[in-house]
């Protein structure tokens, strides 16, 4: 073997530009293509979705991979697409991956989940044997491969074809972590001797995550700040204590985000074209969306953008209930996002009550999304917790100014705006209360007002890298590390 990587597979429950429901797809779509500039092999494992099927050419491989589950085998075939910058296997079973969504329907998530990834695993595992690559590098990602690397520690220790191969399992969000009833865990064909504490039981449910967790050579997240934070009880999720344990093996890497796919120069979907050097067509993309959506907005009033899901965890209600407090200020609003139904109607019924301050999406729509990053002044993230978010590094590459709460990688990308030494790229408020949040627009507000101190805090947003090619690089790094490492797994 090597001094160095040069093998990686990435085995994901989604990925652009095949599947997609959120940043996760982004991340493993943006790191594959860094990873092949750095001139490495690499490739991505994805389930065969209904999603996937329309999204390019596919051959088949003709391999066949059977897993048993109770006395049934499960059969599946393994297609390989025709995109070269973005090399993928796809692992297809119609029974349990041809459907309309990827995790659930709009009644909740699919009750065969736990067969579902528990099967996608074991055969991610069983296809690096039929490639006949050795990987050096399985790269995991979120509670649905975590088993890969539970799998690999505890029933192909012995197998010399992954006797030099590592796995990473990053943690996009903690409070998402495979949680199912003990008696789905034979689907999963791990047996009872393992259904303990120090395995995959967890206040006595089955954890997927924890299995990747106990079991990985390394763990990363998604910012160095939500590494730290995982390690408390506030943000820990029941998970801190095993994290604690494993800390030597915890990183944090920022995501990042793809500059040739959010860059307001060259976004065909904003009326207008701009650049830090000209920012004339930010001022014109600000009056289409405020015409386009029937706002009435003076130029002096400021207009916030929400992009995101209407869940709990990204401070819904605290905006909800400070609507009035935002309109009563000046505050414009458009929010784009779908979640839960509590929130979708509440919102809407707001929309009702302001018709002329506030605009609601309840769907998610890109071309729209694209708009809004542009046309907006300030971009609103009050989250209860973020691991990384890339709402703010979106935002700030269009020149739109990020309210955030200081949480997570919220903390580690936005640099709060500084009234005495005029420098910063955003505001960030701590509580997480309405109070707090309105608070920090209003400080916002204050500086709207001073056009050129606002030019000035908007083009060093503009100023910010958060380009992959970075994260890719600490990806190695790291990567490299594990490979040469000595140090035994612990």
């Amino acid at each position: 073997m090597g001094d160095e990587v040069k093998r990686i597979f990435i085995v994901t429950p989604e990925s652009v530009p095949y599947a997609k429901t959120g940043g996760l797809a982004d991340v493993t779509g943006s790191l594959i293509k860094e990873f092949k500039k750095a001139a490495m092999d690499a490739w991505l494992v994805l389930p065969f979705y209904s999603q996937v099927a329309g999204s390019g050419r596919f051959t088949d491989t003709g391999i066949r991979i059977s897993i048993r589950v109770f006395s049934e085998k499960l059969e599946a075939s393994i297609l390989e697409s025709a995109d070269k910058e973005h090399p993928a296997y796809f692992i297809r079973c119609d029974r349990l991956f041809m459907r309309e969504g990827l995790y659930g329907s709009p009644a909740g998530d699919y009750p065969d989940n736990s067969l579902r990834f528990s099967f996608f695993s074991r055969v991610a595992v069983e296809l690096l044997k039929a490639l006949k690559i050795k990987p050096d590098i399985i790269h995991l990602h979120d509670w649905q491969t975590a088993l890969v690397a539970f799998y690999l520690r505890n029933f192909y220790k012995d197998d010399l074809f992954f006797n030099n191969t590592k796995t990473v399992l990053t943690i996009h969000n903690l409070g998402y972590q495979g949680l199912f009833h003990p008696s789905e865990l034979p689907y999963t064909g791990i047996g009872l001797e393992y259904f303990n504490p120090e395995g995959i039981e967890f206040y006595g449910k089955v954890n997927f995550l924890k299995g990747g967790i106990i079991s990985a050579d390394a763990i990363t997240t998604v910012s160095e700040n939500y590494a730290r934070e995982i390690l408390t009880e506030e943000y820990g999720h029941g998970l801190q204590g095993l994290l604690k344990k494993r800390a030597s093996r915890l990183y944090g890497i920022l995501n990042g985000i793809d500059y040739s796919i959010w860059n307001p120069e060259t976004d065909r979907d904003i009326p207008k074209r701009y650049s830090i050097k000209n920012l004339e067509g930010k001022g014109q993309c600000r009056k289409v969306l405020i015409k386009e959506l029937g706002l009435e907005l003076k130029e002096s009033q400021p207009l916030i953008g929400f992009v995101g899901r209407f869940v709990s965890q990204k401070g819904i209600e605290l905006i909800e209930s400070s609507i009035p407090h935002m309109v009563n200020a000046g505050f414009g609003l458009i929010m784009i996002g779908q979640g839960d139904r509590i929130f979708e109607e509440a919102l809407s019924k707001r929309q009702e009550e302001f018709r002329k301050n506030l605009y609601v999406k309840c769907g998610y729509d890109d071309k729209l999304a694209r708009k809004v990053y542009a046309g907006s002044d300030i971009f609103l993230m009050p989250s209860r917790y973020e691991p990384c978010g890339l709402g703010q590094l979106i935002a700030m590459r269009y020149g739109t100014v990020p309210v955030a709460r200081a949480t997570g990688g919220l903390i580690d990308t936005v640099e709060d705006y500084d009234h005495i030494n005029k420098k910063g790229s955003g505001f960030l408020f701590r509580d997480y209360n309405a109070s707090a949040m309105v608070e920090a627009l209003k400080r916002a507000l204050c500086l709207f007002q001073r056009k050129k101190e606002w030019l000035s805090l908007v083009k060093h947003a503009m100023k910010k890298d958060f380009s992959w090619k970075n994260a890719a690089e600490k990806y190695i790094r790291l990567f490299n590390l594990l490979i040469k490492e000595t140090v035994p797994f612990q």
